[in-house]
C-alpha cells in the first residue's frame, strides 16, 4: 500500500480523500471510512487508477451518488471510486444519447423529456447514477435500462476499456453482467424515441409525482430494499407481515412503503442489518416466501 500512495501523490488523478466517512457519499447517511475515497478528474484519470490498483493489489469499489447501497460502520478497505463531475458528460445526437457514467439519471430523464425524447420517462424518480443503473439494470413504472440501452463502455481491472452492446450485458430483472464482473461503466449509449415533447414530459411528472406521494423520500433511504419475489411484491408480503413502523435502533420500516427502510435517528449499518434479517425471517415464516436484497451490503474485509 506505500508504493501505492506514493504513486497516488505522483499522479494528477482527480481529489484524493482519505479516511473519508461514507455516510457523506450514500443516500441511507450511513457507512464507516474508506481507507481512500477518490473521484477521477475524467477517464484518463480513471484509467490510470485502475493501473495503480492493479498493479500494487488494491482493494476497489465503485460507487456513483451512493443510492441502492448499504456500507458497514466498520467501512470500506482499500479504495472507493466516486464517479462524480469527471465523468458526467452528455451528448445528444438526433435520438441517440451518450451519457458519461456519473451523471445523474434524474438529471437525464429530466433534460431528455425536454428535448422530446421518449423512453426514459421510468427514470425520474431513480436517485442513482447512470453507470450504477446500467449495472442493476434500474427499472420502474413497467420499463427499465435494458430496454433502451445500444452499448456501454466498460473499463476492466486489466485497464483496457470495451464496449459491450445491450444482448451481451446479460440484462435481467435487476441484474446485469456487471454484477458478476470487475468492471465499471463509464460510458453509456441509449436509443430513445422523438415523440411529443409535452406528453412525455407530462408522463414522466406523473411517475416522479406518483414516488413523492408513495415513497419516503423525507429520510434518507436508498430506495427498493428487496428484489421482488415474483409473482409477489416485496412491500405487500412485509406490510402484510404487519412490519411497517417496526424499528431497530435508528432504523425503520417506512410508515409509507413496505420495502423501504429509512434512517430516522442517526442509524447505523447494524441497525438496517438486523432490521433486514428480522423482516427476512417475518415474511418466510408468515408466507415461506425468501427475500433477497435488491441493495448492495458492504463490509469492510
Amino acid at each position: 500500500m506505500e508504493q501505492f500512495i506514493k504513486q497516488l501523490g505522483e499522479r494528477d488523478i482527480g481529489l484524493i480523500f482519505k479516511n473519508e466517512p461514507l455516510a457523506n457519499h450514500t443516500t441511507w447517511k450511513i457507512g464507516g471510512p474508506a481507507d481512500f475515497l477518490i473521484e477521477p478528474k475524467n477517464v484518463d484519470g480513471l484509467k490510470e487508477l485502475m493501473t495503480l490498483l492493479t498493479t500494487h493489489n488494491v482493494p476497489w469499489r465503485v460507487i456513483g451518488r451512493g443510492s441502492n447501497l448499504l456500507v458497514g460502520d466498520g467501512g470500506i478497505e482499500g479504495v472507493v471510486i466516486k464517479l462524480g463531475e469527471g465523468l458526467s458528460h452528455l451528448d445528444v445526437e438526433g435520438e441517440t444519447v451518450t451519457v458519461g457514467g456519473g451523471y445523474s439519471i434524474i438529471k437525464l430523464a429530466t433534460v431528455i423529456s425536454k428535448q422530446g425524447l421518449s423512453g426514459l420517462e421510468f427514470a425520474g424518480g431513480i436517485p442513482g447514477s447512470v453507470g450504477g443503473a446500467v449495472f442493476m439494470n434500474a427499472g420502474a413504472h413497467g420499463s427499465d435500462i435494458s430496454k433502451i440501452l445500444t452499448k456501454a463502455l466498460i473499463l476492466f481491472e486489466d485497464g483496457t476499456l470495451k464496449w459491450i452492446n445491450n444482448e451481451e450485458m446479460e440484462f435481467s430483472y435487476r441484474t446485469s453482467r456487471l454484477q458478476k464482473e470487475n468492471g465499471i461503466c463509464v460510458e453509456a449509449v441509449f436509443k430513445l424515441e422523438a415523440g411529443d415533447r409535452e406528453s412525455i414530459v407530462n408522463e414522466m411528472q406523473k411517475n416522479k409525482d406518483y414516488r413523492r406521494k408513495s415513497q419516503p423520500w423525507n429520510f434518507p433511504c436508498a430506495g427498493s430494499v428487496f428484489r421482488n419475489p415474483l409473482p409477489n411484491y416485496a412491500g405487500q408480503l412485509i406490510e402484510k407481515s404487519g412490519l411497517k413502523g417496526f424499528q431497530i435502533g435508528g432504523a425503520q420500516v417506512s410508515e409509507m412503503h413496505g420495502n423501504f427502510i429509512v434512517n430516522i435517528e442517526n442509524a447505523k449499518a447494524e441497525d438496517v442489518l438486523q432490521l433486514i434479517d428480522h423482516i427476512k425471517k417475518t415474511v418466510y415464516d408468515k408466507f415461506e416466501v425468501q427475500m433477497e436484497t435488491e441493495v448492495e451490503i458492504v463490509n469492510r474485509g
